[in-house]
């Protein structure tokens, strides 16, 4: 009995340092792309509202707006 509760915190704790670095990583690029995009809202929201991942990847794939197509207006 001891032993499976041991396991069960074990795999707990992993899945959670696992979760925790997941999250890091996908919350340090979103809010690096916004900070170089000028989107001060998104930045705010994405420092403060933790959502595992999901906003952050939201953000990246389908809110940020798109450098290129700036800087390909610009050079015609």
């Amino acid at each position: 009995m001891a032993l499976e509760n041991l396991m069960v915190t074990t795999i707990g704790i992993i899945v959670f340092f696992i979760l925790i670095i997941w999250s890091m990583v996908w919350k340090g690029i979103a809010l690096w792309r916004a900070g170089r995009n000028n989107q001060l809202a998104w930045f705010i929201v994405m420092l403060i509202v933790n959502t595992v991942g999901i906003l952050e990847i939201l953000y990246i794939f389908i809110f940020q707006k798109d450098m290129n197509k700036k800087t390909s207006k610009k050079k015609k």
